[in-house]
């Protein structure tokens, strides 16, 4: 008898224990959850980790409802096929990344990606802030996609090789310089004499270390970060391609959030902005000097020929996509 007892007084205190924790326990599973994505490595030492650190810390922070978490190098998949996946209001829920990837949606969104376009960190934050980043946001909304962010990336886009050194535009001449699947960037290297080999991002390192590729082109910060300088020796400071940075949403998702939590998911996307834009100098001369230590060969170069050479390769890119208009407000913004 005293063992029934006991056995039934466990049994209601196990009962009043689950009716105290249960109410806490779904509210948690009735969060709603913020995929944040993007290729790049889960290091705050690149720009869309520290857009996506950022806006994760301050959605959870903020919000009562919502769950964020990163998922950092492709974690959900290649970025072309997370961003189909997010017009289907799949996958994640939103994705942090160059405008490059973009451009296959939304094709003038490519004249963001133009050679040798951009005279600084300011002349790109006033074209995206103004009439040329409102426009494309816009049509990009007709494709299911929102956008809440443009960022920087943290310094340009320079060449990465691994065996020849670069130091004449004419020594790029037929080096496989992996790119962006995008006809823009693919006629930008092609235009500076490389033979452009557009691959997914996740397959670049492998294709380096095994000598599919001769080198890549990317920003400092993110060479450093993906420990690139691991198979690579030489960086050319080309400076070729500035490559915004945005975070884009899915519509589907957003329209599915409540106003508030819609306010607080934007708050986080501008604060992360302009976190993102007031590092990018700092980050991307740190960058360079750490690949330094790292053993890496700096070399700079005359850019002049190339520089001469993009005019006209921007004109035709930017009529070939419809964005002539977009350039010349680009050309304009001071």
């Amino acid at each position: 008898m005293p063992q029934m007892s006991l056995l039934r007084g466990l049994a209601a205190a196990t009962a009043l224990a689950l009716a105290l924790v249960a109410p806490g326990q779904a509210d948690a599973q009735a969060k709603k959850q913020v995929k944040l994505s993007h290729a790049t490595a889960a290091d705050l030492g690149n720009d869309n980790h520290m857009v996506a650190w950022i806006m994760k810390n301050y959605i959870n922070e903020y919000s009562d409802t919502l769950d964020a978490r990163i998922y950092a190098a492709n974690a959900l998949g290649e970025e072309r096929a997370v961003v189909e996946g997010m017009q289907l209001g799949g996958g994640a829920t939103c994705h942090i990344g160059g405008t490059a990837i973009h451009n296959n949606f939304v094709k003038r969104m490519g004249v963001l990606d133009l050679p040798f376009m951009w005279r600084g960190y300011d002349h790109a934050h006033h074209v995206l802030d103004g009439p040329v980043g409102q426009s494309l946001a816009k049509e990009y909304e007709g494709r299911g996609i929102k956008v809440l962010g443009w960022q920087d990336s943290w310094g340009y886009r320079n060449v990465v090789t691994t065996k020849k050194e670069i130091k004449t535009a004419a020594d790029l001449k037929g080096l496989k310089i992996r790119t962006i699947p995008t006809p823009t960037y693919v006629a930008a290297l092609n235009a500076m004499g490389a033979s452009a080999t557009p691959m997914a991002f996740g397959e670049v390192y492998t294709a380096l270390q095994t000598g599919v590729l001769d080198g890549f082109e990317h920003a400092p910060a993110v060479v450093l970060t993906g420990k690139y300088y691991e198979v690579t020796k030489y960086v050319t400071l080309t400076g070729h391609l500035f490559g915004p940075t945005v975070t884009a949403c899915s519509m589907k998702e957003w329209q599915g959030f409540t106003d508030k939590e819609r306010a607080v998911i934007a708050a986080a996307a501008k604060m992360a902005q302009d976190v993102n834009r007031n590092l990018s100098a700092q980050r991307d001369h740190e960058a360079v000097e750490a690949l330094k230590a790292k053993g890496m060969i700096i070399n700079t170069i005359d850019k002049a020929p190339m520089i001469a050479a993009a005019s006209p390769v921007q004109d035709d890119l930017a009529k070939q996509i419809g964005a002539e208009d977009l350039l010349k407000i680009i050309r304009e913004t001071k």
